[in-house]
């Protein structure tokens, strides 16, 4: 199988058909047809963190609307995707035999991180999800490391998702300074030259991301970058090089989705 990092947008704003995400949105609606049909989908999403790598284990999980402030359609929105309880354990042992800590959470619902990409990826909601946190250190290496414990998963028909943003500043988002989206291209095209190259480098500078041109100005904090760390680990070392297979402008920034195949 694959793996898949999208730009998952601003808050519920993909589904409730915002003038501004509908390139995203469209991109969303047909990245599925570029993949195989996955058994199940394990997404790693930038809206959760914890101590320890910690996985969703319900069979049936609820929704956590983890955003305020948007109409009431935003709260009425519903993925009844199933959970894989039995494949959060196994991920978890995979986790474990690499030495890396992890726990279960059979309470956690999907968060918008998970339910928006995946209610315009996969609108049957009939695909079992185990949702995956980060880290709350947000160590570049440790969830590069994380990414390599589960690549021998993708060939049990298991696609790996990263859900977050390729830039992720509020402020720029909102902002009318016209420095904006050359200041936020800068970092766009360091990123997507570092994972569509193949380079053998390319594990060194995503750890060194924050050397990459405007990088703390793409990513004040970098929670929505670092499921793309989880991705690359879980893919290059079967697959070197990504496809830039979505570039668009997001409130005046440029964003990017990356495959792996």
């Amino acid at each position: 199988m694959p793996v898949l990092f999208v730009p998952h947008g601003g808050g519920p704003l993909p589904l409730l058909n915002d003038a501004n995400h509908l390139e995203l949105r469209a991109y969303l609606s047909k990245v599925a047809e570029t993949i195989p049909t996955p058994k199940a989908i394990i997404l790693v999403t930038a809206h959760w963190e914890e101590a320890q790598v910690t996985l969703s284990s319900h069979p049936h999980p609820g929704m956590l609307f983890d955003y305020y402030g948007f109409p009431p359609e935003a709260y009425t929105l519903s993925y009844p995707a199933p959970g894989e309880p039995q494949l959060a354990e196994t991920i978890a042992d995979l986790l474990k035999a690499s030495g890396i800590e992890v726990r279960l959470d059979n309470q956690r619902a999907f968060d918008h991180g998970t339910f928006v990409p995946l209610k315009l990826m996969y609108p049957e909601a009939n695909i079992p999800v185990v949702q995956m946190s980060l880290v709350q250190h947000l160590d570049p290496s440790t969830h590069i490391a994380i990414g390599e414990a589960l690549a021998s998963l993708r060939t049990q028909g298991i696609l790996i998702v990263g859900s977050g943003m390729s830039f992720h500043n509020m402020r720029a988002f909102f902002s009318s300074d016209p420095k904006v989206l050359p200041r936020s291209k800068a970092f766009d095209t360091w990123l997507t030259n570092v994972v569509t190259s193949g380079d053998n480098h390319a594990k060194a500078q995503l750890i060194d991301w924050q050397s990459a041109p405007e990088a703390r100005f793409s990513h004040p904090r970098e929670e929505h970058l670092i499921p793309l760390h989880v991705c690359f680990g879980a893919a290059h070392l079967q697959t070197p090089k990504a496809t830039h297979q979505f570039s668009g402008v997001l409130l005046n920034t440029a964003i990017s989705g990356y495959l792996w195949s």
